[in-house]
């Protein structure tokens, strides 16, 4: 993958594991960043940066979507590095890494070089011991699958990637890009991290406390509080937080939350909040065979007559309605 080049020159050195089905998406975006970065124009020489991928063994590397990577060197004759990139694969109840990439893990992280956790490569550190005391940022899609998994962690999910001392997590691809901007402009110089993204059609590198976009809403925020508590309505689906507690979390006052909110959107934060959670629960009416109570729990609802009641005088159609639409026109499931 890398070509030769003077190592002397080299600003910005970035090892990574790929874990078996890894994310192509937040590899290869990570990586373009850099390459882009290397060098002038569009040449790809990695002079001002470099990458490695690193094995315990040299089997090429399937990612999820069946692109296979060949790594680079074993882990034994790794060189040396400025961060050490673990790249997750799909959530599932086999290991991501075997025993000898996670003592590589951990024996890196004790030499005081920091580690990056690219997607699902948060649920590696956290298993591996490594995130104990810091703070890491997953994607909303996977924040709950995180809190089942490790239950006395509580994760960002609100922003695109965090930095905290020598952990730095990002929520995917989309974060994965912002995340290596942001170590181009550290260590290289803002002109090339804006080169890359320029490039790659991404207007501007953005810092990690912006939002992660979520769940489509007929209306999109704008407004980056309002993004964000918007965030947190769709991690917060089975048990709704109140409009105060969600202020609060935000570090905001409810009426400036509101006030934003209706400068936003138009609506008040309830009204969204009832509307994710009716999109949430119209779509699981589509696709899944639970039954109107089972949906209603899910979807933070009191029980079926609540949904129910909720669907008619917002949506004008009852679950039944609902559920008979479907395309594939099945009407047998529990009501």
């Amino acid at each position: 993958m890398t070509m030769p080049a003077a190592t002397a020159q080299k600003r910005l050195r970035v090892a990574f594991l790929l874990a078996d089905q890894f994310t192509l998406s937040a590899f290869a975006n990570f990586v373009d960043v850099l390459r882009l970065a290397a060098d002038d124009a569009d040449k790809s020489r990695p002079i001002l940066c470099d990458w490695t991928v690193l094995s315990d063994r040299m089997d090429a590397v399937r990612s999820s979507c069946g692109v296979r990577v060949q790594p680079d060197l074993p882990l034994r004759r790794a060189g040396g590095f400025d961060y050490l990139a673990v790249v997750g694969g799909l959530i599932s109840d086999r290991a991501m890494f075997g025993d000898q990439a996670i003592a590589f893990m951990r024996d890196t992280a004790a030499r005081g070089i920091p580690i990056v956790g690219l997607c699902t490569g948060v649920f590696t550190l956290q298993a591996a011991g490594l995130l104990q005391g810091y703070r890491c940022c997953v994607s909303w899609f996977h924040h709950q699958d995180f809190i089942d998994r490790f239950d006395n962690e509580t994760p960002v999910s609100d922003q695109i990637f965090v930095v905290d001392r020598d952990r730095l997590t990002c929520s995917g691809g989309h974060g994965a890009s912002h995340l290596a901007a942001f170590l181009v402009q550290r260590h290289v110089g803002q002109s090339a991290a804006a080169k890359s993204m320029n490039i790659m059609m991404i207007e501007d590198a953005l810092g990690g406390q912006r939002a992660q976009p979520g769940q489509m809403l007929a209306r999109q925020a704008r407004d980056q509080i309002v993004k964000r508590a918007v965030l947190k309505m769709q991690q917060n689906i089975e048990v709704p937080l109140g409009i105060d507690d969600l202020a609060e979390a935000l570090g905001t006052a409810r009426r400036t939350l509101e006030r934003r909110f209706q400068a936003d959107l138009g609506q008040s934060p309830r009204r969204i909040y009832l509307e994710i959670r009716l999109d949430r629960a119209t779509a699981r009416l589509h696709r899944t065979d639970q039954t109107v109570t089972e949906i209603a729990l899910a979807c933070g609802f009191c029980d079926a007559p609540h949904l129910a009641r909720s669907l008619k005088a917002e949506r004008g159609m009852t679950p039944g309605e609902i559920r008979s639409a479907r395309p594939d026109g099945d009407q047998s499931s529990g009501r």
